[in-house]
């Protein structure tokens, strides 16, 4: 493999890993350590495992194409495109919303504003708006490179000074844990949600891979395309394994839980990080953070931005250059929006409800993704091979009745 072509096709996977790494691991994975001990941790590698697919199918087909998996949604009929916009923008805002909350709790743990919490967020949600109006991708990828390499060495180095030392609790499980306790099943629903990141985003590593071509200039082969996929994925699994062991390790049995205030839940997971290099690294690990959510935040209102417009060019306007801003506008009004409602309630709310939808509507997106790359659409190129095929399925299967057991457990007529 040709190293100067592989650094031209490098940086969606990084994107995808810096956009999943956010609350799916520094909220909810350190979440279930804390509580759970390792208990969930089985949860965390089936959800990574069975969601794989779906998301190697996006650059997949973006690769083998030159289109957007979205442009594919289309071809499949009008009804899959409509469904998956009314998905998009039901999701969005709640998504959008989820993120910008915990990024403003790092940003007042790290600078000490006083302020109203949603005015955190505004200050944030304008930032980010005025960043990618100016900047869009290009730099938007300059920034989030930066960030993972800071967020993966601190978060690697954290993971081995906490084996060496020990953990705080002579056992590291839950004593007679039950997985359908009312408090248990949903967090373990939630906690695979997001993990690594909600299926509907899969559309994003497709709009990111082409948009990384475009600025290169340079087509990728398609085994370069999916070695950065790739990448970004593992990096992705593995910090989510060392975060639940941060959690487990430093706080399960120890009678401290999370605060419900944001602001605080931040300062106590950066103190689990300082709690092993010292004092001195507080503001740097702080720092670190807080730029994981920014770039967890930046590259959610892209994609989303980006989701929009595409779907816009298909069907209304064609490359309009305006459609990009507008639906940041969308996506920053209608996110705002959704904070106000959960404005004075605990963070862990917000999180856990846009956790649990994006988990619901996982199935429909799994299935739809098998369907287009396993179809006509892909002209006999690029064809995931057997193996591949055969861990969608059973990812359909099994998140499919995960999310029914769920709406079940709901409606009491499953004991949950």
């Amino acid at each position: 493999m040709n190293l100067n072509n592989l650094f031209k096709t490098l940086g969606p996977g990084i994107l995808f890993a810096s956009t999943a790494i956010g609350v799916s691991h520094l909220v909810q994975s350190t979440r279930a350590g804390a509580e759970y001990g390792f208990s969930l941790l089985l949860f965390v590698v089936l959800a990574n495992i069975f969601k794989y697919p779906f998301f190697e199918f996006g650059s997949r087909y973006a690769n083998v194409t030159g289109e957007t998996i979205i442009d594919g949604y289309k071809r499949m009929g009008r009804l899959t495109l409509l469904l998956y916009f009314i998905v998009t923008f039901f999701s969005m805002f709640v998504v959008s919303a989820a993120v910008g909350t915990v990024t403003a709790g790092f940003f007042e743990n790290l600078f000490g504003f006083n302020l109203n919490p949603f005015y955190n967020v505004l200050l944030l949600f304008l930032v980010i708006f005025f960043v990618l109006l100016i900047g869009k991708y290009s730099l938007l990828d300059s920034i989030i490179k930066v960030i993972a390499i800071i967020l993966l060495f601190s978060t690697i180095a954290s993971f081995i000074l906490v084996l060496l030392k020990g953990p705080s609790s002579n056992s590291l499980f839950v004593d007679n844990f039950n997985f359908f306790d009312a408090k248990t099943f949903p967090f373990i629903i939630a906690l695979m949600g997001w993990m690594p990141c909600a299926i509907d985003l899969s559309s994003w590593n497709s709009l990111w891979t082409l948009e990384r071509i475009k600025q290169t200039g340079y087509k990728p082969k398609l085994k370069e395309t999916l070695f950065d996929f790739n990448l970004g994925y593992f990096i992705s699994f593995i910090l989510a394994i060392c975060f639940v062991t941060l959690g487990a390790y430093l706080m399960f049995n120890t009678n401290v839980d999370f605060h419900p205030k944001s602001d605080k839940f931040a300062n106590q997971v950066v103190n689990l990080y300082t709690a092993n290099f010292g004092g001195w690294s507080y503001y740097v690990i702080s720092l670190s953070a807080f730029s994981i959510m920014l770039g967890t935040c930046f590259g959610v209102f892209d994609g989303y931005a980006r989701t929009l417009k595409r779907i816009a060019d298909i069907t209304i306007v064609n490359n309009n250059n305006h459609t990009y801003k507008f639906s940041l506008l969308v996506i920053f009004i209608g996110s705002l929006f959704v904070v106000s409602i959960f404005q004075g309630q605990e963070f862990k709310k917000l999180i856990d409800f846009a956790t649990i939808l994006s988990f619901i509507i996982a199935p429909f997106i799994a299935y739809v993704n098998y369907k287009l790359v396993t179809g006509p659409f892909m002209n006999n190129r690029g064809i995931p091979p057997v193996w591949l095929k055969l861990l969608s399925i059973l990812g359909i299967i099994f998140l499919s009745l995960f999310a029914i057991f769920y709406i079940l457990s709901k409606f009491n007529l499953v004991f949950v």
